[in-house]
């Protein structure tokens, strides 16, 4: 039987490897070069590592009496699933884990997956997702954009302790270094302690000690950037940028698609899009007793799909992790050798100080829950 799976392994992967054309031109995934030429079986696994989030059925009713599948509505949920999955993978495994079907994965694999396993105590669930955007003006059921996904990652992870991200989505078109500093470097919650003048004071192990003691350490970065790159169809002028995007070793990809079609964009070939599906409805999985997760369904194993970049919708997200504060420095580097050197249309802008016509920036903090229930 082992025999057997193997045997299946390979004929998927050759039925996969078919799907791209012969070209020289390489193949960029999330800040990865590959050349279909030279190693394609290396692409093949860097796209199936990828966790890959997709329609589910017969899970627990969200809130209690809502739907149990989310079939038809919550593709852009399992998308920005996806883009949060690969930041964790990159903060506790590292951008070059593979994953590989049968293979034991060490824990923290295991316990990334459980954070979006389709159960109301799962910090990243579906249920989660649609609960926190009826704050954002989304009632359950009904499609998100990129923007809303965002703000609703943003506030989930708040309550989650155990990864400590600090998720920043720009507002206006504009992202704020010293915004991003100052939540970066905010000192444990629950201290009251100034932290202004914390990023002043860092030892080289990266971590300082602020005015009143507590030691403060840069908390793994979220960037996520929602734009609007056209009116009713991409203006061509921001393609090479958006494209360069995914050559950054920050890339987490883009959120986007076609209207009420999300996708989740990890590469590009020429002046194509790769992007992972999540119009599939699959079963309801649930953990193991031991913890572990069966974790098939979650990686896609089958031809990516491809679509012409001028085909994108205008609305998308781009996002990018920064796990020290040195690959903060270098994506800003980057974006202004790559991104700003467009004279006329920019992507979007990136400036040191925050805007003085701007509200006060004020790190989110989790709110205090004083009900119970729901």
């Amino acid at each position: 039987s082992v025999l057997s799976r193997y045997e299946n392994q390979i004929t998927i992967l050759s039925d996969y490897l078919e799907e791209f054309p012969e070209t020289d031109e390489p193949v960029w995934i999330l800040g990865r070069q590959h050349h279909l030429n030279t190693d394609k079986s290396k692409l093949l696994l860097d796209i199936s590592a990828r966790l890959w989030f997709t329609y589910r059925r017969k899970f627990s009713p969200i809130g209690g009496t809502g739907p149990s599948s989310d079939a038809g509505w919550g593709c852009m949920l399992r998308c920005g699933q996806m883009m949060l999955a690969q930041a964790l993978i990159c903060r506790h495994l590292g951008r070059d884990w593979q994953w590989e079907k049968h293979k034991k994965q060490p824990e923290e694999y295991h316990r990334i997956l459980r954070c979006f396993l389709d159960r109301k105590d799962c910090c990243y669930s579906i249920h989660q997702m649609a609960q926190m955007g009826v704050g954002e003006g989304k009632s359950i059921g009904e499609w998100f954009g990129p923007n809303t996904v965002a703000q609703v990652l943003k506030k989930l992870a708040l309550f989650d302790e155990w990864n400590s991200l600090a998720v920043y989505v720009s507002m206006d078109n504009t992202v704020v270094i010293e915004d991003i500093k100052k939540m970066c470097w905010s000192p444990p919650q629950g201290s009251s302690a100034a932290h202004s003048s914390a990023h002043l004071h860092r030892s080289t192990l990266g971590r300082t000690k602020n005015a009143a003691g507590f030691c403060t350490a840069w908390k793994p970065l979220l960037l996520i950037i929602p734009l609007r790159l056209g009116i009713n169809h991409i203006n061509p002028v921001y393609i090479d940028a958006f494209k360069e995007c995914f050559k950054m070793p920050q890339s987490l990809g883009a959120l986007g698609g076609k209207p009420n079609n999300a996708y989740y964009f990890i590469g590009f070939l020429g002046n194509e899009l790769i992007y992972l599906d999540p119009h599939t409805t699959q079963s309801f999985v649930d953990s193991e007793e031991n913890g572990t997760v069966d974790d098939e369904s979650f990686h896609c194993q089958q031809a990516p799909h491809r679509m012409k970049i001028m085909n994108l919708d205008p609305s998308v997200a781009l996002g990018f992790f920064c796990k020290e504060e040195c690959d903060f420095d270098n994506w800003c580097s980057l974006v202004q050798k790559e991104i700003l050197k467009q004279r006329s249309l920019r992507m979007f802008e990136l400036v040191q100080k925050h805007p003085p016509h701007w509200p006060p920036f004020v790190p989110p903090a989790k709110p205090e829950v004083t009900t119970t229930g729901a």
